[in-house]
């Protein structure tokens, strides 16, 4: 059976781990409101980090109900997407966004990264 759980393994905990993704990021899903770098890396499954600064989304309740629903398209996802390091930038406008519009914002942006993924393994 699948497990669909969020431990710590699958998420981007240090400064070290952002600034790997950051140094190199070999994949970029830009969108309206957010952007999406990743960098393979050699674990067998994706990680997840984000960075949602008080500029792009004011209030901590709007942040924090976006990196809920992002983590949680991430845990019924991770499984189909590459092993790579992923961090979520947030842009502007994205708090103000309904729950529905950001999942399918993520289901869109999971799928792009997937495809470009498997573009970066063919070269």
């Amino acid at each position: 059976m699948t497990e669909f759980r969020f431990p710590r393994r699958l998420r981007l905990l240090t400064g070290r781990d952002f600034q790997f993704v950051f140094d190199d990021a070999q994949l970029k899903v830009p969108d309206q409101p957010l952007l999406i770098l990743a960098r393979p890396n050699n674990l067998g499954q994706p990680r997840l980090g984000f960075v949602i600064s008080k500029k792009n989304v004011r209030q901590a309740v709007k942040r924090n109900r976006v990196r809920r629903i992002i983590r949680e398209s991430f845990r019924l996802n991770q499984h189909s997407l590459p092993s790579v390091d992923i961090i979520i930038l947030a842009r502007k406008g994205i708090g103000e966004m309904e729950n529905e519009a950001i999942h399918k914002l993520m289901k869109k942006s999971w799928s792009r990264l997937k495809n470009k993924s498997k573009k970066l393994k063919q070269t």
